[in-house]
């Protein structure tokens, strides 16, 4: 179980409540698509993706990105079990869809750059550790499952 201060938990709620998710899930989602190809294996069913046009420009790219951001409300919401709070959604990305976990990292990384894209000066270095730390929580409890 992860430790967290009472700084570090208010201020993953401060970066999260500054996050307009319907803007940040579809463009950090967007972005590991565009910046990491071959994770479209994983979205077969979203049409066109074939450039980057396309993929800004994709409703379902769109629609499954503020999904991914919604999901994080779940681990904001239970800090001191992550890892429980992704169970479900653990197994069903290995089992059902059978997705690499190491995808997972990437997309944190995507989220942490498009919000500091979006927030710039008030994600400072040490926001951003606290942030990244959040993140790395959220990747380990998604990978979970897969053992």
């Amino acid at each position: 179980m992860v430790h967290w201060t009472d700084k570090e938990r208010s201020t993953v709620r401060a970066v999260w409540e500054k996050l307009d998710i319907d803007q940040i899930g579809p463009e950090a989602l967007a972005r590991v698509l565009i910046v990491y190809p071959w994770t479209e294996r994983y979205f077969g069913g979203f049409g066109d993706m074939f450039t980057a046009t396309a993929v800004l420009n994709n409703s379902k790219v769109a629609a499954h990105g503020k999904m991914v951001l919604r999901a994080l409300s779940r681990a904001v919401e239970n800090m001191d079990n992550i890892k429980g709070a992704y169970a479900a959604l653990s197994r069903m990305h290995y089992e059902k869809l059978g997705v690499d976990p190491d995808n997972f990292k990437l997309l944190a990384d995507c989220i942490t750059i498009t919000v500091a894209c979006k927030l710039k000066g008030d994600l400072s270095p040490q926001t951003q550790a606290t942030w990244q730390k959040f993140l790395s929580v959220v990747v380990e409890a998604m990978g979970s499952q897969y053992s």
